[in-house]
């Protein structure tokens, strides 16, 4: 038999198709059967959001970003608070007015308060700002990583699954065994 015909993919392909869930009900499912292939499906379809989320949240800092760009202003701010998620800071625009965006500043590593920083800004929207040179590029890592992590978890709760309904399974026909 030739390599990619089948006979040396039959094994792996059998043991995937063990983890992964059926969409459709079989007939001859019984209750725990298909207690046990939702269950899996519940697993799968979280697995596919987290990898949405970090899909929509690359997205997300690429529109900050066009928007940004579209009416792009300059200026110097001082960081009043820094975090690794979350930086606090100040700034005033050539018109004299002092902002303090709610949400922070957009991409906000390597900051630490008391810092002078220069940011760009929206300038139809002076809370929409990020730390100067900065881009949605830097997104992509922490988007990608919390996708593969969500997978690594999803896989670990199928194998998981499978073992707890193959431990029940076993249980089950060793009470109905004759003796």
């Amino acid at each position: 038999m030739s390599r990619w015909g089948g006979g040396c993919w039959a094994k792996p392909v059998k043991f995937v198709r063990r983890f992964l869930p059926r969409l459709a009900a079989d007939p001859k499912e019984t209750r725990r059967q298909r207690i046990f292939r939702r269950i899996r499906v519940g697993i799968v379809i979280v697995a596919c959001l987290v990898t949405l989320q970090s899909v929509l949240m690359v997205l997300g800092a690429w529109r900050n970003d066009r928007q940004i760009e579209r009416n792009m202003g300059v200026a110097a701010a001082e960081v009043l608070s820094a975090g690794p998620r979350r930086s606090t800071i100040e700034f005033v625009t050539p018109d004299r007015v002092t902002y303090r965006p709610e949400l922070g500043v957009l991409y906000p590593s390597e900051l630490e308060t008391g810092m002078n920083i220069y940011v760009e800004y929206d300038v139809n929207d002076p809370d929409l700002v990020r730390v100067q040179h900065r881009n949605a590029s830097l997104a992509i890592i922490p988007a990608g990583s919390t996708a593969v992590v969500g997978w690594l978890v999803a896989i670990a709760a199928l194998f998981a699954v499978t073992a707890v309904e193959r431990r029940v399974v076993r249980r089950q026909e060793t009470r109905t065994a004759p003796a």
